[in-house]
């Protein structure tokens, strides 16, 4: 039996979401409701409108998957109680866990996830443009390490962009570089999961880093966090308004770190987390499921029919 009684609110990384998947929720739910209104005011456009228009990563598929994280963290304060010990948002997590702990106003964090959005997107077109970032499962370090040594002899460039399992890593490389790496994956038992442009969590990105410091956060107020923040990159616990602004900036140019992110909770007694969002990787990995029980918070489950006890 887990002794471990203390719980985490998890947000998750950012994948692919469409319309149809959540668009439901966004309609009905309350949460999602109230949020998507605010979402309106800030933007100056629907934000459902723009939703459904589609575009994986686009600026208003960002505010959505932040509008529908911060609705599903409220929906489970509601339905289980929830009063976290700690909060995460490993990647794209990080913008509805601002919001959530708040370190900024809710409005203050739609605007922030539009203004990166958009600065990520004027950023990459003109820079890095031959770069993407590739996830693949099945590779045991001992495997990357030979992948990657094969990669520095010919004088090829790559990042370690995101750590998410003993055998699950994600690795930004100039896109010429690609079809050779998932050839030599596949042949050491490795699998390709999915290539992301625009790329992520690399050091290379420190001029990125200084524009969205500059033209972004700059201006906004980040207070001291009401919930104590587990960082993404390392698992450190961080617990100011300054502490939260630098960890934005960071994940730009460090990598994430998800081991370390869960044995820092198991080490805080962390028991239970609830995974609040669309997710299929941070609850799900052997890395969280095999030290904590994971409740997923997501548009179906926070939809499925209320079970009332019956009265006898």
């Amino acid at each position: 039996m887990n002794e471990r009684t203390g719980t985490a609110v998890v947000f998750p990384g950012m994948g692919p979401t469409a319309f149809a998947d959540v668009g439901r929720f966004m309609l009905t739910n309350a949460h999602a409701r109230e949020l998507t209104s605010v979402a309106d005011d800030v933007l100056g456009y629907s934000l459902l409108d723009r939703f459904r228009a589609g575009g994986d990563y686009s600026e208003a598929a960002q505010v959505a998957f932040l509008v529908n994280c911060l609705a599903l963290a409220r929906w489970a304060e509601d339905e289980y109680g929830v009063t976290p010990d700690f909060c995460v948002g490993p990647s794209f997590g990080e913008k509805p866990l601002v919001g959530h702990v708040g370190a900024l106003p809710v409005p203050d964090t739609i605007r922030l996830t539009a203004r990166l959005a958009r600065c990520l997107e004027e950023y990459f077109a003109t820079e890095h443009q031959d770069v993407v970032t590739h996830s693949f499962v099945r590779t045991p370090e001992p495997v990357l390490r030979e992948l990657l040594a094969e990669l520095d002899a010919r004088g090829e460039w790559y990042d370690i962009s995101c750590y998410v399992d003993d055998d699950f890593y994600m690795v930004s490389l100039r896109e010429g570089s690609l079809d050779r790496l998932t050839t030599r994956l596949r042949a050491a038992g490795g699998m390709s999961l999915y290539t992301m442009r625009p790329p992520m969590h690399s050091a290379a990105f420190g001029p990125l880093r200084d524009r969205i410091a500059a033209e972004v956060l700059d201006g906004l107020a980040f207070a001291d966090p009401r919930v104590p923040v587990v960082a993404d990159q390392d698992g450190s616990l961080v617990t100011t308004g300054a502490g939260v602004a630098t960890m934005l900036l960071d994940s730009v140019v460090r990598p994430l770190r998800w081991p370390d992110v869960v044995a820092s909770l198991v080490e805080r007694g962390v028991g239970t987390v609830y995974v609040c969002g669309p997710d299929r990787l941070f609850g799900r990995v052997p890395a969280t499921t095999r030290h904590v029980e994971v409740v997923a918070v997501n548009p179906r489950s926070a939809m499925r029919p209320r079970r009332h006890a019956q009265l006898g």
